[in-house]
């Protein structure tokens, strides 16, 4: 069996895209199983997409494929990359960091190689549609058993034109700011449960929420705000049958302190 490849993309599902770069994974590895995470991540936003996809590697059994396209740079001089992890995971897209909070959700990199060798590219080749013609024939290839080092020069590293924001402190409290706003209009914060003590209060733009963490939406009544730790581990902002972004006001970036409740 082939490992699992997820994808994870910006290309929407309005145009032929996301089709073309599986037909071109199918191409090569008939029997692979692919995995939708997301075609939805907002045109070219490389951190928005890095985010997602750290949030989601960890679910996927140890040696899958996963293979990122947020690519502003497409057809420029900015590297293709397949990336190994220490857990075993192999990633490939563009190297413009999108790839590396992932990379280090699984244990670090443990090797990586630039897409140069032409015979495990596609039989087209696009400026403008890399995910198709570069990645996702190196993705099939992978499944199809290929050793990652054939599939071009070896890398030492990879490029970190950003990151995520640390949590902080202030006042002996921690200090953070939201991630990510996902479709619900819930706001993703950088703050580790870990971290946070056993009641507390938040503030986050004008607002203060006092009496969390709580258990689950439906302690606060319908349109209240309220806080949790959420799927990832991480504090989130919510409000009950509405969107947190758009009640409060706050998006990404916005400043999230922490008191005690």
């Amino acid at each position: 069996m082939p490992p699992p490849i997820s994808l994870l993309t910006d290309f929407g599902l309005t145009d032929t895209y996301v089709g073309q770069m599986k037909a071109a994974i199918l191409r090569v590895a008939p029997g692979a199983v692919l995995v939708d995470l997301t075609h939805a991540v907002p045109a070219q936003d490389v951190r928005g997409g890095a985010f997602l996809l750290w949030s989601a590697v960890e679910a996927f059994p140890e040696g899958s494929l996963h293979l990122a396209v947020v690519d502003p740079g497409v057809g420029s001089t900015r590297r293709a990359v397949a990336a190994r992890t220490r857990r075993g995971d192999v990633l490939v897209g563009p190297d413009n960091g999108l790839l590396v909070p992932a990379i280090e959700q699984l244990g670090g990199l443990a090797g990586a190689v630039e897409l140069t060798a032409p015979e495990y590219r596609g039989p087209r080749q696009s400026r403008t549609i890399h995910g198709r013609d570069v990645f996702a024939p190196a993705v099939g290839h992978l499944a199809a058993g290929v050793e990652l080092e054939k599939l071009g020069r070896a890398l030492h590293h990879l490029e970190r034109p950003f990151s995520f924001p640390p949590p902080g402190e202030e006042n002996g409290w921690p200090v953070g700011e939201v991630l990510h706003v996902d479709t619900y209009g819930n706001l993703i914060t950088n703050l580790p449960g870990a971290l946070l003590p056993a009641r507390f209060q938040v503030h986050i733009g004008a607002t203060v929420i006092r009496e969390a963490p709580h258990a689950h939406y439906q302690v606060v009544a319908s349109g209240e705000p309220l806080s949790l730790v959420g799927s990832a581990g991480l504090l989130e902002v919510s409000v009950r049958e509405g969107s947190a972004a758009e009640v409060l006001g706050v998006g990404r970036g916005t400043r999230v302190r922490i008191e005690p409740g």
